[in-house]
């Protein structure tokens, strides 16, 4: 048997906004095989966050198994972080003032990894589960300037401006393994995925690999899981998910939808040793779909 053994390593996990996404599913996952979990949550989300880890409504419950009967999820921290701002000098009045925000005191990416720093040797794995367009069923051509930068921002920058702050603690470790989630709509055009994040993807894909490139000579590895339709709730903003699914799944080599766990089983994968000469790499994790003409 070959193992996957995460033991003792440190995952930062952003994105985590409720129990159905890929980001939760690919902690639990982190987690089974023995790494040690951080949430980086945006700042509206950390209580939501925190109440999931915590309370005792059975599907909250039910949700926090981990697989391989490996107990039950817990993070060590959450952490309020908002991808938008690289620090407190980036962010604007408006949200300073916002009591949403400024609770959480630093809430900008330099807030939250001065907070792992401050308490962990270092960061083996970083997770970039984070994407966002307030115009994303707008299609291209309807998509204002400011939407577009934004999604732009939030759902491909992010990665570069976390595997800044991120490399430095990786490099303290002798290395580490970052992976980003993506969607084929990235490559190809997908109706109802618009206001930006069709762009997004395709630069969060290339994005991926220039960091690889940049990265690489520290031994930290930079890959991108593009994983096929989805229902999570995030999701539901595309307004046709549904449908994406099922054509999805009626015309894939393999002839059905994907689960969540099967995302998060590759994504451990590729955090683990048995990847490690896989970098640069964007893995389709969609039954096969992406290889479909028709």
């Amino acid at each position: 048997m070959i193992p996957i053994d995460l033991s003792g390593k440190v995952a930062l996990v952003t994105g985590v906004g409720d129990n159905q996404s890929f980001a939760w599913h690919i902690a639990r996952g982190l987690q089974a095989a023995g790494a040690r979990l951080i949430f980086a949550s945006h700042p509206r989300m950390v209580n939501i966050v925190t109440n999931l880890l915590e309370n005792d409504k059975p599907d909250d419950v039910a949700a926090r198994v981990l697989p391989y009967g490996a107990g039950n999820l817990k993070a060590e921290k959450v952490l309020a972080c908002d991808v938008s701002f690289d620090s407190m000098d980036d962010v604007d009045e408006k949200t300073k003032n916002d009591r949403r925000w400024n609770k959480h005191g630093d809430f900008t990416i330099k807030g939250m990894i001065d907070q792992v720093a401050a308490e962990y040797p270092g960061v083996d794995i970083l997770i970039h589960s984070v994407a966002f367009s307030a115009e994303i069923k707008n299609k291209l051509v309807d998509t204002s300037r400011k939407g577009y930068l934004n999604a732009l921002s939030i759902s491909a920058y992010s990665l570069a401006a976390l595997a800044r702050v991120c490399a430095p603690l990786m490099e303290k470790r002798g290395g580490g393994s970052i992976v980003g989630l993506s969607y084929l709509g990235g490559d190809r055009v997908v109706p109802h995925y618009g206001g930006g994040m069709s762009t997004a993807k395709a630069a969060l894909q290339i994005d991926a690999k220039q960091l690889a490139h940049n990265l690489g000579k520290q031994n930290i590895r930079v890959n991108i899981i593009s994983a096929g339709p989805y229902a999570s709730r995030a999701a539901s903003a595309i307004g046709d998910i549904d449908h994406m699914i099922s054509y999805a799944a009626e015309r894939s080599p393999l002839p059905r939808g994907i689960t969540p766990d099967e995302v998060a089983n590759a994504t451990v994968f590729l955090c683990s040793p048995l990847a490690s000469a896989i970098t640069a790499h964007v893995l389709y994790v969609d039954c096969g779909y992406n290889v479909m003409g028709v």
